[in-house]
Formats: structure tokens, C-alpha cells, sequence
């Protein structure tokens, strides 16, 4: 079994590539809060339904294995999330619908799932080992 295959390893490598696209995006807005006329972005949430989808379907390429006994890692590919405007709050005078707050609110929660998901990865990857007499 490739380790992407595993799904727990593949719904929370998701799960960090989304969060830091939305990081990406976050960043985005707050670099945009005095330009007239932009609009906040978000990313569209995780659908749980489709974070089950078989990783097979998703993957681009893969590395080329050369021993059954290696484990064969897909490259993390540029994964594209579906971005969308946020109409959280009322516009400024001058059309920027970015609310710093907002958004750094935003940021420390993203940062705060990132951790987790990181630690969780971590712990599953150390448990494998272990598995493996590692």
C-alpha cells in the first residue's frame, strides 16, 4: 500500500493544503485593506463527502517505484480550492469590504487547525513507524 493510499494520511495532507491556500487568501485581504473597491476572498469549505473520495482519483503523477518494499510517494501537487467573495460585512466608503479583525480572527483559527492537523500527521507518522518496528 503507497502511503498516500492510507486514508487518514491523505484527508489531513487535504486538509493542510487547504489551509494553507486559505492562509494564501487571508494574506491576500489584508494586503488589500486600503484598496478601493476589493472584495475579501475566502476559500470555499471542505466538503466531508468529498475529503472520502478515493486519493487515486485526485493524484496526478507518481514517483516511480524501483522495489516492492518502497513506499511510493505522489509529489503534493498544486491542489486548486475553489476561492469565493466574502459579503461578511458592509463596505467602506470606498467599496474595500475587508475588515482587518475579520480576518485576522480568520488567520489565527487557520493557523490553530494547521497546528493541529501538523501534530496529528506527526503523531500518525510516528505511529506507523512503530508499526514498523522503525
Amino acid at each position: 500500500m503507497e502511503l498516500p493510499d492510507v486514508p487518514l494520511m491523505s484527508m489531513l495532507r487535504t486538509r493542510m493544503s487547504w489551509l494553507h491556500q486559505r492562509q494564501d487568501v487571508l494574506a491576500q485581504n489584508v494586503a488589500n485593506a486600503d484598496t478601493p473597491k476589493y472584495v475579501a476572498h475566502d476559500l470555499k469549505p471542505l466538503d466531508f463527502k468529498d475529503s472520502m473520495k478515493s486519493p487515486m482519483a485526485a493524484s496526478g503523477g507518481n514517483l516511480r517505484v524501483t522495489d516492492p518494499r518502497h513506499i511510493a510517494i505522489r509529489p503534493a501537487g498544486a491542489t486548486k480550492f475553489d476561492d469565493v467573495e466574502t459579503h461578511d460585512i458592509e463596505s467602506n466608503p470606498n467599496g474595500n469590504s475587508v475588515s482587518l479583525e475579520a480576518e485576522m480572527i480568520k488567520v489565527a483559527d487557520t493557523q490553530a487547525q494547521f497546528q493541529a492537523a501538523a501534530n496529528i500527521y506527526a503523531k500518525a507518522m510516528t505511529l506507523m513507524k512503530t508499526a514498523i518496528g522503525h
